[in-house]
């Protein structure tokens, strides 16, 4: 097995050798006319001039390490969920990068995932602790670790979505005292972004920026709400967006969404720590019940096994 061992070792770093020098070559490096052309005719190729669209319909491509991401990606998109949902999560999540970028280091963390698990397979090899069942390691260290950085992005979407939640009963407070001051809805919007430093007035701001570039504003809390998915802030905007339209006074709209905002984390909050209970149980029932039970009868056994009982 060690003589199979340096063979696998060898022949693994033979082949990183050629590929590398293979890539080097002025033959296999250089782009493809087709390649260095395709920007300049966004009409018929993707909208990052990265593929042309051949005559039967189907993408040329040019056989370059780039092209082999994109094919990979394209193939890891079909497989996976859509980009639209995964840019919703992304964010949710305030990740700066699109979903094919995603993909490519979800793409990397399983290439990592796989030599890392060959590199342990190896290992057991060299020391003598080879068998069969090894070979499956290295796929699934692939496979967890693209999982892994997809639960990841998860974890991440979760956290700030809880942020979120807990910022929304100040924020809404807020506005509704400077609504109350007299100040008009954008302004209120404009100062609460300004003053804030959380999750949410940094979502505020792109809606103040999206208005200040055209949009109208209940189309960027619609937007906002729809991009965050969270039911606490989509309620309240929903609220806000229909007293805006109908003309009703938005600081009473605002006070009760930030009581029923309240109401919510305090119900969240009593949910918790039930859980939390639930939870403390285990280590009750499973380590400190079965230790007080064997203090209590050991000695009892004890004594009766020496005959003194």
């Amino acid at each position: 097995m060690s003589d199979v061992a340096f063979a696998v070792v060898l022949g693994t770093a033979l082949g990183v050798g050629v590929c590398l020098l293979i890539s080097l070559a002025p033959r296999w490096g250089a782009p493809s006319l087709a390649r260095r052309i395709a920007p300049y005719i966004r009409d018929v190729t993707d909208p990052r001039g990265l593929d042309v669209v051949g005559p039967g319909g189907g993408a040329t491509f040019a056989w370059d390490p780039s092209t082999w991401s994109l094919l990979i990606r394209g193939r890891l998109a079909r497989l996976a969920v859509g980009d639209a949902v995964l840019a919703r999560r992304l964010h949710r999540a305030a990740w700066t990068i699109d979903p094919a970028r995603f993909r490519s280091r979800q793409l990397g963390w399983a290439i990592a995932g796989l030599g890392l698990g060959g590199c342990v397979v190896v290992a057991l090899v060299l020391t003598g602790r080879g068998s069969p069942v090894l070979g499956l390691l290295p796929p699934v260290a692939a496979v967890a670790a693209g999982l892994g950085y997809d639960a990841w992005l998860t974890h991440a979407a979760r956290a700030r979505a809880a942020r979120i939640e807990e910022e929304l009963p100040t924020v809404l407070e807020f506005l509704a005292l400077c609504l109350s001051a007299g100040e008009g809805i954008l302004d209120s919007l404009r100062r609460v972004s300004e003053v804030g430093a959380g999750e949410l007035t940094t979502e505020l701001r792109s809606v103040i920026v999206a208005v200040g570039t055209g949009s109208s504003l209940s189309e960027s809390l619609t937007r906002l709400a729809a991009g965050l998915e969270i039911p606490a802030l989509t309620r309240s905007i929903d609220q806000l967006v229909a007293a805006i339209e109908r003309g009703a006074p938005l600081a009473h709209v605002l006070q009760a969404q930030a009581l029923d905002a309240r109401e919510d984390a305090k119900r969240a909050l009593i949910e918790r720590a039930g859980r939390k209970e639930i939870y403390m149980l285990f280590p009750l029932v499973f380590l400190i019940l079965p230790l007080s039970v064997l203090f209590a009868v050991f000695p009892g056994i004890f004594m009766l096994r020496l005959g003194l009982g």
